[in-house]
């Protein structure tokens, strides 16, 4: 008999602890795969939901935004993807498509391949982080928009914004990773980042031409070490830290004209708008399948698997939480922390207890 039931990692009502428990397998409606999750990515979103009460529409709520996995079954119209296909995609707020569970619904405009070269862990690093950098850089504009740059998955994008200087703060974190590979897939240069110094060689990998470490050069004198590296100001800021020092920096950072790209609220210019000296600010909203993303993210994901298997994009560091679904709270704890540096945490919703 086929299974009817999963274990899923619940919060059971806002602000409550997480529990793994029991839920439904949900079936796939038109459009829509049923995937079996053998790893998910952890974030600090996932824990801002369980603790602030955020984004869950019901309760008991399941959360987390990446997966891979194998397809279980497809919904009608589904032609891209086919039962037994190697899998990731981007989770969403619905508990069925959530991430923290053994089987979750996903959408099949938005999905891609494994390729052979690469893990289930591997592509589970993927779906969140790519998708906040992307749609920082290449998303339309908007309240909760992006930079609306052209992308280099597209025809002509590759190198496109040669020789244009780009900062990425926090060139450790998942987002900060994939914006220095899509800055230097898009040409920039140089591609200047903050880190700590253990995290240099990972951003240079990434793409980094110049890496400057944030505990010896504290936010307000990275203007001047920008400044020595490019000879004054910038076209193009991401700030995947985006706290008030980091988004200051940024702001003083940027040229005229420039745009500047935020993860969390900016408390420097107006999202959506411009400023007198023509200064662009975006605050993106990381997720593909909102309506005003999802062109964007079809896009990118017609053609991630073909940038992974050339490696002209590639995952996360991993570091494998053990438990299966009952070690993830422990581990969202430690972002609260700051315990997690340079590593994606990763979780097999499979695995005992």
């Amino acid at each position: 008999m086929a299974l009817t039931q999963q274990k899923a990692l619940l919060i059971p009502e806002k602000s409550a602890p997480f529990v793994v428990g029991l839920r439904a397998i949900p079936s796939p409606g038109p459009g829509f795969v049923l995937v079996k999750i053998l790893a998910t990515g952890l974030n600090p979103v996932d824990s801002a939901i369980q603790k602030f009460g955020i984004f869950a529409p019901e309760y008991p709520a399941v959360v987390g935004n990446d997966a891979a996995g194998v397809v279980e079954a497809i919904g009608s119209g589904v032609t891209n993807i086919q039962v037994g296909d190697k899998v990731f995609y981007q989770g969403h707020w619905a508990s069925d498509r959530s991430t923290f569970q053994q089987y979750g619904l996903a959408d099949a405009a938005r999905i891609a391949k494994i390729p052979d070269n690469l893990s289930f862990d591997e592509v589970a690093t993927i779906p969140l982080g790519l998708g906040t950098a992307a749609l920082g850089m290449y998303g339309k504009k908007g309240d909760r928009g992006g930079a609306d740059l052209y992308p280099p998955w597209e025809e002509g994008g590759i190198a496109k914004y040669n020789g244009q200087a780009i900062l990425v703060s926090g060139g450790a974190s998942s987002v900060g990773q994939f914006a220095i590979q899509l800055a230097k897939l898009s040409g920039f240069n140089p591609i200047i980042t903050t880190a700590s110094a253990r995290n240099e060689s990972y951003c240079k990998a990434a793409g980094a031409t110049h890496v400057i470490d944030y505990r010896s050069v504290p936010y307000s004198d990275l203007p001047a070490a920008v400044a020595k590296i490019t000879g004054g100001p910038i076209p193009f800021v991401y700030d995947a830290i985006s706290v008030p020092e980091s988004q200051k920096a940024g702001w003083e950072i940027l040229a005229p004209k420039g745009s500047i790209v935020f993860t969390k609220q900016p408390v420097v210019g107006k999202p959506g708008a411009e400023a007198e000296d023509g200064k662009y600010t975006a605050w993106v909203f990381g997720l593909v399948h909102t309506e005003e993303n999802q062109e964007v993210g079809k896009s990118m994901y017609d053609k991630l698997t073909d940038l992974l298997a050339e490696g002209a994009l590639k995952p996360n560091r991993i570091e494998v939480v053990p438990d299966g679904l009952s070690g993830i709270p422990a581990a969202l704890e430690r972002f609260f922390a700051g315990k997690v540096s340079g590593v994606k945490l990763i979780a097999h919703p499979q695995d005992a207890p």
